[in-house]
């Protein structure tokens, strides 16, 4: 069994390889929901560092930072290398209705967990509806 090589698969690959390192930063992949009285929101970051990951609040604007490192292993000769390394990074608007000071996050199996709670003021409630009949004017 003869195997054949494909310079322009090589190339192909080399090419992407610079590329990717001048890349501007890569998006996460992310479910967001509403669970009750809170948002939340789930980012695959697998490989990444969990000290790498900074996630800040300007005003409304969420964002959330990651970095995953190359492999450098010397000695070594690599025969596939998909997995992407660098900057990640996703922004996110956040509305008049999010308990902006409660906002919490944690990392777990490669998985980013944002928690954004509902403010009071914008959690659904019952509104009491009052009636003036049956009220009697008294005459003194």
């Amino acid at each position: 069994m003869a195997l054949s090589f494909d310079p322009f698969s090589q190339l192909d690959r080399f090419a992407a390889s610079v590329l990717d390192s001048v890349r501007a930063p890569r998006l996460m992949p992310v479910d967001l929901f509403r669970e009750g009285d809170k948002y939340v929101l789930h980012a695959d970051l697998p490989g990444v560092d969990p000290g790498s990951i900074d996630v800040d609040l300007d005003g409304g604007q969420l964002t959330i930072r990651a970095q995953r490192t190359a492999d450098t292993r010397e000695g070594v000769r690599w025969l596939a290398r998909e997995r992407g390394a660098g900057a990640f990074l996703r922004q996110f608007t956040l509305g008049d209705g999010v308990d902006l000071d409660a906002i919490s996050a944690s990392y777990e199996s490669g998985v980013l967990s944002v928690i954004i709670p509902v403010s009071e003021r914008a959690r659904p409630r019952k509104i009491e509806v009052e009636s003036t009949e049956g009220r009697q004017a008294i005459n003194a």
